[in-house]
């Protein structure tokens, strides 16, 4: 429908209708027909790619027009981390949103460490800081004890019914499951959503003779490692034995080791379960998660992170992922890479002198997409990417209905102390943003999808061969098998923090992964016992904070449905599978 068309139909009938009223409603309706003529502008022009038809974006926007009314000229603040995604949002969607709705929104950009940290600080202060955040849903276990953030599913049935887009779709969403607390109800709406995955150069992969010589010294095919053990031996195969491709020094594996925040996140974002020291479960282990920390199934309160609680924080299977993160980083990755942080590592790999990382973020394919005038060598002369990703290998404790990685669930959060009017206010841009009008270009813009309809856009299909693997992975079944941090974390903001300084430790040289494994999981059952006696005393985590078990002897636990007993051989046989078999496979299940 053509902007004239249009306003000769609904816009313009009300127009006349206001026009003869006379008063005020004149004027509601004239801004209503310029924020149609602006939606029709940014439709044609921005939004061009969209799982809706162009009619029913127009109706989208028209209700939000509509609803935005009350809210006509008010300033907001929200809040996000910085990554391509957000960028976008912060610098066309705002203008886009103001010039359809009249709402202007300040979207600020920090770290995410900072992000938390005003999360936080607006939590235990209960002063508006800002009124919303795109908080990870990694803060679901919190969120939905402390009860200090709005509670969606009731507010969209309820004071919040009025600014709720009936188009919103929630089972759409393919990250709900990870923002829903364990009473079974919706604390926080996906925004952006990426998965760490398995990064490798298929080129050189690919490569007949390096095939061979692979083949000779390890009795396997070099291929899409399917255990750490093959990722070992492919690391130690391009960083000793293959040494220089092209001229260029190059090595098996990246990671990163600065004593920061985002060490802990390196940790915290699955990397035990990864190594198998969880629990059985999706979307995260029962009774053990990611974190090693236990609670029972159908039960609210955590029981404690050490071995001698029933947790697996400072089992075997965690001071093993522990020990070979620290290992291979000296061994396999370049030299200063230890010393990188989280926003360092990733995007070094666009030097083209890595043949793999295990723990890589999607986040960062709009990175490794840039053309090579950009810097970036791990693409052709006609941009197609040399790279692919794909599913992470699993340690040796890892069993089958385990998770196999981490998912990032960027996602909607506002609280209670923001004042109601801008927390509405905030939900329409919130929605705005995640909309199906906007969200196939978002999409392509950060690559980060938290929408089924999106991922199976036809514009996608078209893009997948430049994005590495990107759009597989995320059209597979596979995908359930990559959660965020669970409902077991009864404190994310608390329990976070002591991570990263424990694990730095064992990069600086000062104590041994199973020392350090043993002091984090001692402080994190420490700090949750406060937590414990101040839900029993006040109520802070509404009934549901830890209940630690009393200690045991580690004995009484380990292989008994405590932590898994250690295993007399760590590393077995390496496994691999061909890549385009993989792909194949995926293809299969759609």
């Amino acid at each position: 429908m053509r902007r004239r068309e249009f306003l000769t139909g609904t816009a313009a009938t009300a127009l006349s209708t206001a026009m003869v009223a006379g008063g005020g409603s004149f004027w509601a309706t004239r801004a209503a027909a310029q924020g149609m003529d602006a939606a029709q502008k940014w439709i044609e022009t921005e939004f061009t790619r969209s799982a809706l038809s162009k009619d029913e974006q127009l109706a989208e926007m028209e209700w939000f027009i509509k609803a935005a009314e009350p809210f006509k000229g008010m300033e907001i603040n929200v809040l996000s981390e910085t990554i391509p995604t957000h960028s976008y949002e912060s610098e066309v969607l705002t203008k886009a949103f103001e010039e359809i709705t009249g709402i202007k929104v300040n979207h600020q950009l920090l770290g995410e460490g900072e992000v938390v940290q005003a999360v936080q600080t607006q939590m235990q202060t209960k002063r508006n800081l800002y009124d919303g955040y795109i908080n990870d849903s990694d803060l679901i276990g919190t969120h939905s004890r402390m009860q200090l953030a709005y509670t969606l599913s009731d507010m969209m049935a309820g004071e919040w019914a009025d600014v709720t887009n009936p188009g919103l779709d929630l089972d759409d969403f393919i990250g709900k499951s990870f923002t829903t607390g364990p009473d079974g109800k919706l604390y926080q709406l996906p925004d952006q959503q990426f998965a760490n995955l398995y990064w490798f150069r298929k080129d050189w992969f690919d490569r007949e003779d390096l095939k061979k010589k692979f083949k000779e010294l390890y009795g396997y095919d070099l291929g899409v490692p399917v255990n750490w053990s093959a990722y070992e031996d492919i690391a130690e195969f391009f960083t000793e034995h293959v040494k220089e491709i092209d001229g260029v020094r190059v090595y098996g594996h990246m990671d990163y080791g600065k004593r920061a925040p985002d060490l802990g996140w390196r940790m915290t974002d699955a990397w035990l379960s990864m190594a198998g020291a969880g629990s059985k479960g999706l979307p995260n282990g029962v009774p053990i998660d990611e974190w090693g920390i236990r609670m029972e199934a159908g039960s609210c309160n955590p029981a404690g992170a050490s071995v001698t609680r029933g947790g697996a924080a400072n089992g075997p299977a965690a001071v093993y992922a522990i020990r070979k993160w620290d290992e291979w980083l000296r061994k396999y990755a370049p030299p200063g890479a230890a010393s990188y942080d989280f926003y360092q590592s990733l995007p070094a790999l666009s030097q083209g002198n890595v043949a793999q990382q295990i723990f890589w973020y999607t986040a960062f394919t709009a990175d490794m997409v840039k053309p090579r005038s950009e810097g970036n060598n791990t693409v052709d002369e006609n941009g197609m990417p040399l790279w692919r990703m794909a599913p992470s290998p699993h340690g040796p404790y890892w069993e089958e209905g385990q998770k196999l990685g981490y998912q990032d669930c960027g996602s909607w959060t506002f609280f209670k102390s923001t004042p109601m009017d801008r927390a509405k206010a905030a939900w329409l841009y919130a929605q705005f943003v995640t909309s199906k009008t906007v969200d196939v270009t978002k999409s392509h813009v950060g690559l980060t999808f938290i929408r089924d309809s999106t991922i199976r856009h036809d514009s996608f299909t078209e893009r997948a061969p430049k994005l590495g693997g990107l759009v597989e992975f995320y059209r597979s079944p596979d995908r359930v098998l990559w959660t965020p941090t669970g409902i077991n974390v009864p404190d994310y903001p608390k329990l976070a923090q002591i991570w990263w300084q424990q694990i730095g430790d064992v990069n600086s040289g000062a104590f041994t992964p199973q020392e350090a494994m043993d002091r984090l999981a001692s402080e994190m059952d420490q700090v949750m016992a406060r937590m414990e006696q101040a839900d029993k005393a006040a109520g802070v985590y509404g009934g549901c904070g830890p209940r630690l078990n009393p200690e045991k002897p580690a004995e009484e636990w380990l292989g008994k449905g405590g932590a898994k007993a250690k295993l007399a051989n760590e590393k077995p046989q390496g496994e691999t599978i061909d890549y385009d078999e993989l792909i194949k496979r995926w293809a299969s299940a759609n």
